[in-house]
């Protein structure tokens, strides 16, 4: 027999039990559906961690301070003010790989706009901050180095600050008051948006570093900062970089051998690939499971097509009478399993890519649906129609004509 032969009665024998045949598909259905949605959320798990990381800005290294101890209690990280204004200078002069350097001091305090009011981040930032986040002011423009050096009055405000205080107005040259002293707004930032974890990223405003450490927040200790923002040249001297920021802040510091250093270098490099791998696991993880809802659709496919061949088994033996050989029938019944594999394999592709889309709608994360998750799920069911189809179509195949014959 042709295969397009087969092709047909295999395509009627289906028609004739249309509810049991849609009934053995259910299995591939969800299984394929499910391994679609699942690799789909898993791209865009890793596609969402790149993006906070890329926002962070490239090639980053962020040096917090370490902890202080009271009462012999270690307090957290961050609680000790160990970072300066001069160690951020050091690093961008004596360190080779490193491209640029921000350090920040600032909070959270109420903003004055004529008789509109916010409350909102206020960050105390060198000029290079702009840079180093890859983030573009949209109008008007950055602090100069006269200005840090003089701490003048004056802000970049982001665009959530505009629309709380603003409104429709143009912002530019107008004054605000931050903690009752009086700045003038000269630039106003592009729009970043929001985190994943909702934190609105234009939500903020910034002044020079200098204006934050000695009119609004103070400090106890001169030209103390919270943090210090480096980055690399290149993302191939993110090592390195680290490295010298290491070397270099604990000979500045006075760190003994043997002593805790006062301060913690972050990677973000490495802090990505380490959580686009956690990513990765569970996508792999998730999609295990999916590939067991395949597993368990091919053994349902199994045994529809044994109860099939018993319940055929007259319909082969007079097939064979007229010359059919076991060839044949091995083919028609193959076929039969692997038109319902594929067909189910359709479908599942289908309701996965919907799934997927309804799912990235209701929970803001975004999907990406990959010909080549599409293209192994359709090549699996294939395969799974194949594996579970050879065994039933093998012994219709293997039936003596006589005996079959002669089944009531």
């Amino acid at each position: 027999m042709k295969p397009i032969s087969s092709l047909k009665v295999a395509l009627r024998a289906l028609r004739i039990n249309k509810m049991r045949s849609f009934l053995t598909m259910l299995g591939i259905i969800i299984g394929v559906g499910a391994v679609i949605v699942m690799v789909a959320l898993g791209s865009g798990a890793r596609e969402m961690i790149a993006q906070v990381i890329a926002n962070m800005g490239s090639n980053l290294l962020i040096v917090v301070p370490g902890a202080t101890t009271a009462g012999g209690a270690r307090m957290g990280e961050g609680s000790a003010p160990t970072l300066t204004s001069d160690d951020a200078k050091a690093i961008k002069e004596e360190c080779p790989a490193v491209k640029t350097v921000a350090a920040f001091w600032g909070g959270v305090t109420q903003v004055v706009y004529g008789n509109q009011n916010w409350n909102t981040s206020v960050s105390g930032m060198t000029p290079s901050h702009f840079e180093i986040r890859d983030w573009p002011i949209a109008s008007g423009r950055n602090f100069s180095d006269q200005e840090v050096y003089g701490a003048v009055k004056v802000a970049i405000i982001g665009k959530s600050v505009v629309e709380n205080l603003f409104g429709s107005e143009d912002p530019l040259g107008q004054i605000i008051r931050i903690k009752k002293i009086p700045f003038t707004v000269i630039g106003v930032l592009s729009s970043k948006g929001q985190t994943p974890m909702g934190t609105d990223q234009d939500d903020v405003v910034y002044i020079p570093l200098t204006t934050s450490q000695k009119r609004i927040f103070g400090s106890q200790l001169p030209n103390r900062v919270r943090l210090i923002m480096v980055q690399a040249k290149d993302i191939s001297l993110m090592n390195d970089a680290e490295n010298q920021v290491n070397d270099l802040l604990t000979e500045r510091h006075h760190v003994q051998n043997g002593q805790l250093v006062d301060f913690t270098i972050r990677n973000l490099t490495e802090l990505l690939a380490t959580a686009e791998k956690s990513a990765g696991v569970m996508s792999l993880l998730l999609g295990s499971i999916a590939l067991v809802s395949l597993l368990v659709g091919g053994i349902g496919i199994m045994n529809i097509m044994l109860v099939s061949v018993t319940e055929r088994t007259r319909e082969i033996g007079i097939r064979m009478a007229v010359g059919a050989r076991g060839i044949d029938i091995l083919l028609q019944f193959l076929t039969e399993s692997v038109v319902i594999s594929l067909v189910g394999g359709l479908i599942g592709i289908a309701l996965g890519a919907l799934g997927a889309q309804v799912i990235s709608k209701f929970t803001g994360w975004n999907v990406f649906i990959s010909v080549w998750a599409l293209l192994i799920s359709f090549s699996f069911a294939a395969a799974v129609g194949i594996f579970f189809g050879y065994y039933p179509a093998l012994k219709a195949s293997r039936l003596n004509p006589i005996d079959a014959l002669r089944y009531e």
